[in-house]
């Protein structure tokens, strides 16, 4: 791949909830000399993002249509419950979906879980947002359930969660066009599958090479020094001074 070939930097897309930092410090370790940009998006428009190649590759939450997209599953998240801190419960270690019967339970336009049935009392009017919800239930006006990072995204003073055992989890998944899988691409692949430097498609930096001469340099270094036992049996003749020896304490009578 010649150097003009390759794009002046790399785009990575990140839906709310999704902390990149780690792999982006790492690839600014790896590749000093191609920058990467961060672009916020919504999980709603995530997909379509990378399909108009408004991304090379995101950080995205399953589902998603994987028609013409490649994904790597890559951790799954704790469901909670955002609570009052008086809320009863806010009493308790965790709950399960039966124990919101008696609330009112929003659902926001965005909500990435897959609900089979919703819990709780539907609320009159759906928020518009995750961010939204989180406002009504500081008001008192409901619960919110919702992945355990975006409770931290928006959290508040007046606010805690709780586990929530039998709810509908959700996945992060790093995706990219299928057919725009590029170096960069397979670079930042091996960045979060936690390859090493030396086994990331041979892009091993200049800096990697000295450290293995320094090791090889190193092994000359342990040979033992000039008047130190070399292993041999201390009978064997011409070895070291003979204050060098060392047998086994006699025992006295």
């Amino acid at each position: 791949m010649t150097g003009s070939a390759v794009p002046p930097s790399f785009r990575l897309a990140y839906v709310p909830g999704v902390t990149p930092a780690k792999w982006v410090r790492i690839w600014n370790e790896r590749l000093p000399g191609i920058p990467l940009n961060l672009i916020a998006v919504s999980a709603a428009e995530a997909s379509d993002m990378l399909r108009g190649r408004g991304a090379d590759a995101g950080f995205v939450r399953l589902p998603i249509d994987r028609t013409d997209l490649s994904a790597i599953p890559l951790y799954t998240e704790t469901t909670v419950v955002v609570v009052p801190k008086d809320h009863l419960v806010a009493a308790v270690d965790e709950v399960a979906t039966e124990d919101l019967a008696d609330d009112v339970v929003l659902h926001p336009l965005d909500d990435t879980l897959d609900w089979e049935r919703l819990p709780g009392r539907p609320a009159i009017e759906r928020p518009a947002t995750t961010a939204d919800a989180i406002e009504l239930v500081a008001a008192g006006a409901g619960l919110l359930v919702v992945p355990q990072s975006l409770a931290r995204l928006h959290h508040r003073k007046d606010l805690t969660y709780r586990p929530v055992t039998d709810a509908p989890q959700s996945r992060v998944a790093l995706s990219w066009p299928e057919e725009a899988t590029t170096d960069l691409v397979e670079d930042f692949i091996g960045i979060v599958r936690g390859r090493t430097v030396n086994s990331s498609r041979g892009r091993t930096p200049a800096a990697a090479q000295p450290k293995s001469q320094r090791s090889e340099a190193g092994g000359a270094r342990r040979k033992p020094a000039a008047g130190k036992p070399t292993g041999k049996s201390a009978r064997g003749g011409s070895g070291g001074p003979k204050g060098g020896k060392r047998g086994k304490p006699r025992r006295r009578s």
